[in-house]
């Protein structure tokens, strides 16, 4: 075992020892690392520099090989506001479900050892949360923190998710993509007891989690302005494991996706599948598996109009059935192809959310 590795969680406050008086803050920051001892440093001072003085900073170490739980812990030494736990290397989920049951404030704000908070973050979210009692989530914009040169289709997804939102950006989205940067959001700490926290699984947590409770009716905001800088290390978590490559993504919010239809679709509306290439196709499969029922296909492609797979017919944009007798599912993928299919299909009195949706 290496020598910074831990057999058990160990709790330290304001230094190694010290016993303060248990405090209730506004703001529980749940910080999880591993292996990060060389950009922790930037996010924790970030924390410590916000305008919003009440907080408390729950860093976990999650068995790192490194010397981040000592970098952690000297950051603590210095400031009776941070709380370091070490444990052994169990992954993600249960190190944000560990921090997440130590944190003793009211909102609990997650953050990332790659990123930084800017100064009013946690006075901005806390203040939305305050005066919008009705929200229980709420992201804020980010700034791409890469190369945008290098890595476009990363910085053309911060740019998606900055166009989100309102509450109804983000119900209306959320079957495209994660709306939001994960390390960008704050949250009431009662929705873990109600909805449940971040469960494991070949998926990625972040969006399991929001999709779960979206499903249970919990409303989601962002504050309309960049309150973090979202990085895009090599080693960033959502680059280098395989929960958060594209086909999980697509399994993941089968089943919800299944759930909005059935709810939202009335029974005798056909469901017709924007999209009929053969990845799309593949998609679908995975409502259908969920009792979904497909009707057909809408394509521009001028030799699949008039085809028919599994025997579902592909009609063109111009040709699709009146929108009283059906609702149709934007399942493309390709960039700008939702755009298109939305125009289109509004252009000819669809309304979002009640004719068709976007999903992806």
């Amino acid at each position: 075992m290496p020598p910074n590795r831990r057999a058990s969680n160990l709790v330290r406050t304001g230094g190694v020892g010290s016993n303060p008086p248990v405090r209730t803050p506004v703001v529980s920051v749940v910080l999880p690392a591993f292996n990060a001892a060389q950009s922790v440093g930037a996010a924790v001072e970030s924390i410590r520099a916000q305008t919003l003085a009440d907080w408390e900073l729950l860093a976990v170490d999650d068995g790192s090989e490194d010397d981040t739980a000592g970098v952690l812990k000297s950051f603590a030494r210095r400031n009776p506001r941070m709380r370091v736990l070490v444990r052994r290397h169990h992954g993600i989920v249960s190190t944000l479900n560990d921090g997440m049951a130590a944190a003793r404030g009211r909102f609990i704000a997650r953050m990332d050892t790659d990123d930084t908070a800017h100064p009013e973050r946690l006075a901005e979210q806390a203040s939305f949360l305050d005066t919008h009692p009705d929200v229980g989530v709420v992201g804020s914009l980010v700034d791409f923190g890469g190369d945008r040169g290098r890595n476009e289709g990363y910085a053309l997804h911060v740019d998606w998710l900055n166009s989100l939102v309102t509450p109804g950006d983000i119900e209306l989205n959320r079957f495209v993509e994660s709306p939001f940067a994960h390390p960008s959001v704050m949250f009431r700490r009662e929705l873990i007891a109600l909805h449940g926290g971040y469960r494991d699984g070949d998926f990625p947590e972040d969006y399991e989690l929001w999709l779960r409770w979206l499903d249970a009716g919990v409303k989601m905001a962002k504050v309309p302005r960049a309150l973090l800088t979202w990085n895009d290390p090599a080693q960033r978590l959502s680059r280098t494991d395989t929960r958060y490559d594209a086909e999980p993504f697509y399994r993941c919010k089968a089943p919800w996706l299944a759930r909005w239809l059935a709810t939202h679709v009335r029974p005798e509306r056909r469901l017709l599948v924007w999209g009929a290439g053969r990845p799309t196709r593949k998609r679908a499969e995975l409502l259908v598996e969920h009792g979904v029922r497909i009707s057909g296909y809408v394509d521009i492609d001028p030799e699949k109009i008039g085809r028919s797979f599994s025997g579902r017919p592909v009609f063109g944009p111009a040709g699709i059935p009146a929108k009283d007798e059906i609702f149709v599912l934007c399942f493309v993928a390709k960039r700008g192809a939702r755009e298109l299919a939305r125009q289109h299909l509004r252009s000819h009195g669809f309304v979002e959310g009640r004719d068709f949706l976007a999903a992806a």
